[in-house]
């Protein structure tokens, strides 16, 4: 299960057998059912998780239950509610799970261990922070300046594979468009 952990960090640093199983030790895992909820509105929290299989969103629901979706997490992806991660606040978010799923997940404490101790892990960790914040910003410039055709098309063109996993109604409060809106979209 650790294998596609050590191919994330692989991507950015070289660790030695010795160093993963160390590193590795910090991890725990588990898995959840379709429908189950990571993190609630409200909670406090304590973990980054890191998805081995399975796809999940991060939403935020108003008064009137209207849905925001701000990302989807899948295969070899970070996702926590990282704001109040960061300040220990409650969060504002909701994880949902879309399907049964399979995390490695790692305590906000362990993580700054990690890090003080390994000059790489923290290198990587920023890596990806930075990459996150990157995707995070291009995501707002499109809601900002792109029409929801052009929002659908970049969606489809980047996560092909996500339109097969996820319903309409979902793909439609990402985009923020109405279901009836995204009916008309084609790529």
């Amino acid at each position: 299960m650790y294998t596609e952990l050590r191919q994330q960090f692989e991507e950015f640093i070289r660790l030695t057998d010795a160093e993963f199983e160390y590193v590795s030790s910090f991890f725990q895992t588990k898995k959840f059912k379709k429908h189950s909820i990571i993190i609630q509105s409200g909670d406090i929290v304590e973990y980054e998780y890191f998805v081995v299989n399975g796809l999940l969103k991060t939403s935020q629901t108003d008064e009137k239950g209207k849905e925001y979706i701000l990302q989807f997490a899948m295969e070899n992806w970070w996702v926590s509610d990282y704001q109040a991660l960061i300040t220990h606040e409650p969060s504002t978010f909701e994880i949902e799970c879309l399907e049964n799923v399979e995390l490695l997940y790692l305590s906000f404490s362990n993580k700054s261990k990690l890090c003080s101790e390994m000059h790489n892990m923290e290198y990587f960790f920023r890596l990806k922070a930075t990459s996150g914040f990157l995707n995070l910003q291009k995501r707002v410039m499109a809601l900002l300046k792109n029409d929801a055709q052009s929002r659908y098309r970049e969606l489809f063109e980047q996560y092909p594979s996500l339109f097969q996993r996820i319903p309409k109604s979902l793909v439609a409060a990402y985009l923020g468009v109405t279901r009836e809106t995204l009916s008309r979209l084609s790529v």
